[in-house]
């Protein structure tokens, strides 16, 4: 194989839409995803690439040092997309120390193991890391993200984000790391596990169940296609200059409770039911703590330097989702069970 890549995560709802474009694309790659299966890692999201001679899964802790620099030993790595993450604001509300351990400590564990068995030789090498718009705080009526906006996290999430956004530069400055950070805005397509909203809804659409929704539904956020993502993500790897900082976003601001109500409209057509009848699944919640009231990004960099755009409008970015969904019932069926249903309880029952 030219070239060894690790891709954290990869059994995750991006990271696994990041597996496959790689996989698939580049052939002569040896793609290694490290992923430590947990509620959100499912392999499931794999089984159209896991038979692939470029491709192998090691179930690893990225928190355990000693398991990544024995992944290092075993392989000749030339690259690692970070993707690895505890990434769900409510969770990190619930359970911050897991956010600190695993966005931070698990981080900073692969910068050790790439300087380590890198040997200060970069040639060809790279540390590619993503992160989130969350990091930024929240937008105003007016304005967008962009690569050199103030970082002002709300959230023990997006707090423990912005951490390793700041360590991983950090390295670059201090050692001379090749890395590239990306920041992207909200995500959405198959295989999201559905504690997020799109898959959250959707799911509880099509069981008759209410969909949740904080506050008055006002906040504001910048949706791009998960496929996208990754093709942004592929360009970023193979074209983005070492030090830099890429937004990715789709261009695509809504309101949560528009959004909602699109995709009512949307399942009740796919479902044949009446319009209108969805929408009365509507339940307004108490809001989250600390909930920034909009996100949007400019991508103008990664457009003009790399020559990246979306690809997908949200409409029909939308509606393959819905397609997607409601024809993986089993899928859903699967992980919507145990543990993830405790935890919904959990979350809404008392709002």
């Amino acid at each position: 194989m030219k070239k060894t890549i690790v891709i954290t995560g990869g059994a995750g709802f991006i990271g696994s839409h990041v597996v496959r474009q790689f996989v698939k694309n580049y052939p002569d790659y040896h793609i290694v995803n490290i992923d430590k299966l947990t509620y959100a890692g499912n392999l499931e999201n794999l089984k159209d690439v896991e038979n692939q001679k470029n491709y192998s899964l090691e179930k690893i802790d990225i928190v355990n040092a000693a398991q990544i620099d024995s992944l290092f030993q075993n392989y000749k790595v030339s690259g690692v997309i970070h993707l690895a993450a505890e990434s769900h604001v409510d969770r990190s509300i619930e359970s911050p120390m897991e956010f600190i351990y695993t966005n931070i400590i698990g981080t900073v564990n692969l910068l050790n193991a790439c300087r380590k068995f890198w040997k200060d030789d970069y040639n060809e090498k790279l540390f590619y890391h993503i992160s989130t718009d969350e990091v930024f705080g929240s937008l105003g009526s007016d304005g967008y993200f962009t690569e050199t906006t103030a970082y002002d996290p709300q959230s023990p999430y997006s707090a423990s984000k912005a951490g390793s956004d700041h360590i991983v530069r950090a390295y670059h400055n201090t050692y001379n790391l090749p890395v590239i950070v990306s920041n992207c805005s909200n995500n959405y397509g198959p295989n999201q596990f559905p504690e997020k909203l799109i898959p959250l809804a959707i799911n509880n659409i099509k069981n008759n169940k209410p969909i949740p929704v904080y506050g008055k539904g006002e906040n504001i956020r910048d949706w791009l296609f998960v496929i996208d993502h990754a093709s942004a993500i592929d360009k970023i790897f193979h074209k983005g200059v070492p030090g830099e900082t890429y937004n990715i976003g789709g261009n695509n601001e809504w309101k949560n409770i528009d959004l909602v109500r699109l995709l009512c409209r949307i399942m009740d057509k796919k479902l044949n039911r009446n319009p209108g009848t969805s929408e009365k699944l509507i339940t307004f919640v108490k809001d989250r703590a600390g909930h920034d009231m909009r996100y949007a990004i400019d991508s103008a960099k990664i457009q003009k330097e790399l020559g990246w755009k979306p690809s997908v409008t949200f409409e029909d970015g939308l509606e393959k989702t819905v397609d997607w969904y409601l024809g993986n019932s089993n899928w859903l069926k699967n992980i919507t069970s145990g543990e993830y249903e405790l935890y919904y309880s959990k979350q809404y029952s008392n709002r």
